[in-house]
Protein backbone atom coordinates (compact mmCIF):
# COMPACT_ATOMS: atom_id res chain seq x y z
CA UNK A 1 0.00 0.00 0.00
CA UNK A 2 1.18 3.23 -0.94
CA UNK A 3 2.26 5.68 1.66
CA UNK A 4 0.05 9.28 1.30
CA UNK A 5 1.81 12.47 1.15
CA UNK A 6 0.24 13.50 4.25
CA UNK A 7 1.03 10.32 5.92
CA UNK A 8 5.10 10.99 4.93
CA UNK A 9 4.59 14.56 6.04
CA UNK A 10 3.34 13.42 9.52
CA UNK A 11 5.88 11.06 10.08
CA UNK A 12 8.84 13.51 9.19
CA UNK A 13 7.33 15.89 11.74
CA UNK A 14 7.43 13.12 14.47
CA UNK A 15 10.94 12.08 13.89
CA UNK A 16 11.67 15.83 13.40
CA UNK A 17 9.57 16.59 16.90
CA UNK A 18 11.16 13.88 18.47
CA UNK A 19 14.43 14.87 17.73
CA UNK A 20 14.82 18.04 17.88
CA UNK A 21 12.06 19.27 19.43
CA UNK A 22 8.95 21.27 18.60
CA UNK A 23 9.67 24.76 19.16
CA UNK A 24 13.34 24.15 17.27
CA UNK A 25 11.40 22.08 14.28
CA UNK A 26 10.27 24.41 10.99
CA UNK A 27 7.86 23.49 8.35
CA UNK A 28 10.85 24.25 5.72
CA UNK A 29 12.70 21.21 7.69
CA UNK A 30 9.80 19.35 7.60
CA UNK A 31 9.33 19.90 3.96
CA UNK A 32 12.60 19.19 2.97
CA UNK A 33 12.81 15.95 4.88
CA UNK A 34 9.93 14.59 2.38
CA UNK A 35 10.95 16.21 -0.28
CA UNK A 36 8.29 18.45 -1.34
CA UNK A 37 7.77 22.03 -1.21
CA UNK A 38 6.70 24.14 2.01
CA UNK A 39 3.65 25.09 -0.15
CA UNK A 40 2.49 21.08 -0.27
CA UNK A 41 3.24 20.91 2.94
CA UNK A 42 0.75 23.35 3.92
CA UNK A 43 -1.85 22.63 1.79
CA UNK A 44 -2.61 19.12 3.91
CA UNK A 45 -1.51 20.98 7.37
CA UNK A 46 -1.33 24.84 7.50
CA UNK A 47 0.76 25.53 10.48
CA UNK A 48 2.98 23.39 12.68
CA UNK A 49 0.55 23.32 15.30
CA UNK A 50 -2.29 21.22 13.42
CA UNK A 51 0.81 18.67 12.77
CA UNK A 52 1.10 18.40 16.06
CA UNK A 53 -2.45 18.34 17.14
CA UNK A 54 -2.37 15.22 14.02
CA UNK A 55 -0.05 13.69 15.90
CA UNK A 56 -1.59 13.55 19.51
CA UNK A 57 -4.58 12.42 17.90
CA UNK A 58 -3.05 9.42 16.06
CA UNK A 59 -1.50 8.39 19.19
CA UNK A 60 -5.05 8.19 20.65
CA UNK A 61 -6.60 6.94 17.75
CA UNK A 62 -3.33 4.02 18.47
CA UNK A 63 -4.16 3.45 21.56
CA UNK A 64 -8.19 2.64 21.46
CA UNK A 65 -7.38 0.27 18.28
CA UNK A 66 -5.09 -1.71 20.44
CA UNK A 67 -7.18 -1.78 23.63
CA UNK A 68 -10.28 -3.08 21.01
CA UNK A 69 -8.32 -5.76 19.51
CA UNK A 70 -6.77 -7.08 22.72
CA UNK A 71 -7.73 -10.38 23.52
CA UNK A 72 -7.66 -11.00 27.15
CA UNK A 73 -4.93 -13.47 28.26
CA UNK A 74 -3.12 -14.01 31.93
CA UNK A 75 -2.44 -11.01 34.23
CA UNK A 76 1.12 -11.39 33.67
CA UNK A 77 0.95 -11.27 29.96
CA UNK A 78 -1.19 -8.72 29.78
CA UNK A 79 0.45 -6.51 31.94
CA UNK A 80 3.86 -7.76 29.68
CA UNK A 81 2.11 -6.26 26.54
CA UNK A 82 0.73 -3.59 28.03
CA UNK A 83 4.05 -1.93 29.29
CA UNK A 84 5.21 -3.41 25.78
CA UNK A 85 2.83 -1.04 23.70
CA UNK A 86 3.22 2.12 25.76
CA UNK A 87 7.07 1.57 26.18
CA UNK A 88 6.68 2.01 22.03
CA UNK A 89 4.46 4.71 22.04
CA UNK A 90 6.56 6.88 24.39
CA UNK A 91 9.36 6.25 22.22
CA UNK A 92 7.80 7.07 18.73
CA UNK A 93 6.13 10.07 20.10
CA UNK A 94 8.24 11.01 23.19
CA UNK A 95 7.73 14.84 21.88
CA UNK A 96 4.23 14.68 23.17
CA UNK A 97 5.59 13.97 26.27
CA UNK A 98 8.31 16.52 26.16
CA UNK A 99 6.95 19.56 24.41
CA UNK A 100 3.16 19.21 25.26
CA UNK A 101 2.77 22.61 27.30
CA UNK A 102 4.56 24.35 24.33
CA UNK A 103 1.77 23.56 21.78
CA UNK A 104 -1.00 21.96 23.48
CA UNK A 105 -2.48 25.11 25.60
CA UNK A 106 -1.68 28.69 26.32
CA UNK A 107 -3.01 28.73 29.97
CA UNK A 108 -0.64 28.78 32.64
CA UNK A 109 -1.59 24.70 34.28
CA UNK A 110 -1.99 22.50 31.39
CA UNK A 111 -4.22 19.69 32.14
CA UNK A 112 -3.17 16.23 32.62
CA UNK A 113 -2.90 14.54 28.48
CA UNK A 114 -6.14 12.06 28.03
CA UNK A 115 -3.60 9.94 26.30
CA UNK A 116 -1.65 9.66 29.70
CA UNK A 117 -4.80 9.67 31.71
CA UNK A 118 -5.62 6.52 30.17
CA UNK A 119 -2.84 4.63 30.27
CA UNK A 120 -2.45 5.59 34.03
CA UNK A 121 -5.87 3.80 34.55
CA UNK A 122 -4.66 0.50 31.99
CA UNK A 123 -2.17 0.32 34.29
CA UNK A 124 -4.47 0.69 37.40
CA UNK A 125 -6.63 -2.16 35.76
CA UNK A 126 -3.98 -4.17 35.72
CA UNK A 127 -2.74 -3.95 39.12
CA UNK A 128 -6.21 -4.42 40.32
CA UNK A 129 -6.49 -8.04 38.39
CA UNK A 130 -2.96 -8.77 40.14
CA UNK A 131 -4.59 -8.08 43.74
CA UNK A 132 -8.17 -9.93 42.67
CA UNK A 133 -6.33 -12.47 41.52
CA UNK A 134 -4.36 -13.12 44.77
CA UNK A 135 -0.85 -13.07 43.68
CA UNK A 136 -0.19 -10.40 46.16
CA UNK A 137 1.67 -11.46 49.38
CA UNK A 138 -0.74 -11.58 52.30
CA UNK A 139 2.36 -9.98 54.26
CA UNK A 140 2.82 -7.35 51.91
CA UNK A 141 0.67 -4.97 53.09
CA UNK A 142 0.58 -3.50 49.48
CA UNK A 143 -0.65 0.14 49.13
CA UNK A 144 -2.06 -0.61 45.19
CA UNK A 145 -2.54 3.20 44.43
CA UNK A 146 0.89 3.97 45.47
CA UNK A 147 2.29 1.15 43.88
CA UNK A 148 0.48 1.68 40.64
CA UNK A 149 1.81 5.44 40.12
CA UNK A 150 5.35 4.56 41.05
CA UNK A 151 5.20 1.78 37.86
CA UNK A 152 3.54 4.22 35.62
CA UNK A 153 6.46 7.02 36.61
CA UNK A 154 9.03 4.23 36.43
CA UNK A 155 7.60 3.44 32.49
CA UNK A 156 6.90 6.68 31.51
CA UNK A 157 10.33 8.10 32.65
CA UNK A 158 12.34 5.00 31.40
CA UNK A 159 12.62 6.13 27.84
CA UNK A 160 13.83 9.64 29.28
CA UNK A 161 16.87 7.91 30.23
CA UNK A 162 17.50 5.67 27.37
CA UNK A 163 17.93 8.91 24.95
CA UNK A 164 19.62 11.37 28.07
CA UNK A 165 21.66 9.23 30.62
CA UNK A 166 22.45 6.35 27.13
CA UNK A 167 22.15 8.34 24.81
CA UNK A 168 19.93 6.34 22.69
CA UNK A 169 18.95 7.75 18.79
CA UNK A 170 16.81 4.11 18.27
CA UNK A 171 15.38 1.68 20.69
CA UNK A 172 15.41 -2.51 20.35
CA UNK A 173 13.42 -4.99 21.84
CA UNK A 174 16.21 -5.60 24.37
CA UNK A 175 15.59 -1.45 25.86
CA UNK A 176 12.13 -2.85 26.19
CA UNK A 177 12.80 -5.94 28.34
CA UNK A 178 15.63 -4.08 30.60
CA UNK A 179 12.06 -1.72 31.13
CA UNK A 180 10.03 -4.25 31.71
CA UNK A 181 12.42 -5.93 34.07
CA UNK A 182 13.16 -2.39 36.53
CA UNK A 183 9.45 -3.06 36.45
CA UNK A 184 9.42 -6.21 38.08
CA UNK A 185 12.37 -5.22 40.48
CA UNK A 186 9.23 -3.31 42.14
CA UNK A 187 6.37 -5.44 41.57
CA UNK A 188 7.78 -8.99 41.84
CA UNK A 189 8.80 -8.71 45.59
CA UNK A 190 5.57 -7.49 46.56
CA UNK A 191 4.13 -10.92 44.64
CA UNK A 192 3.68 -14.29 45.90
CA UNK A 193 5.99 -17.24 44.46
CA UNK A 194 3.28 -18.08 42.01
CA UNK A 195 2.62 -14.92 40.59
CA UNK A 196 6.49 -14.37 40.66
CA UNK A 197 6.88 -17.39 38.03
CA UNK A 198 3.74 -16.45 35.94
CA UNK A 199 4.98 -12.68 35.43
CA UNK A 200 8.51 -14.01 34.79
CA UNK A 201 7.07 -17.11 32.35
CA UNK A 202 5.14 -14.01 30.40
CA UNK A 203 8.52 -12.30 29.70
CA UNK A 204 10.01 -14.72 28.65
CA UNK A 205 7.97 -15.39 26.05
CA UNK A 206 7.27 -11.91 24.81
CA UNK A 207 11.03 -12.37 24.49
CA UNK A 208 11.20 -15.66 22.62
CA UNK A 209 8.50 -14.18 20.17
CA UNK A 210 11.05 -11.37 19.14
Amino acid sequence: MSTSTAERIADAARRRFNRKGYASTTLTEIAADVGISQGNLTYHFPTKLELALHLSETVRVRMEAHRAASVPASIADDYVEHLRFAMDMTWNYRFLMRDRGIFDDADAVVPPSPILVADFEELRELIGRVDEEGLFRSDAKVDLDMLTRSLWILSRHWMDHLREMEQRDTIEWADVERGIEHHYAVLLPTMTAAGRRQFVAALDRASSAQ
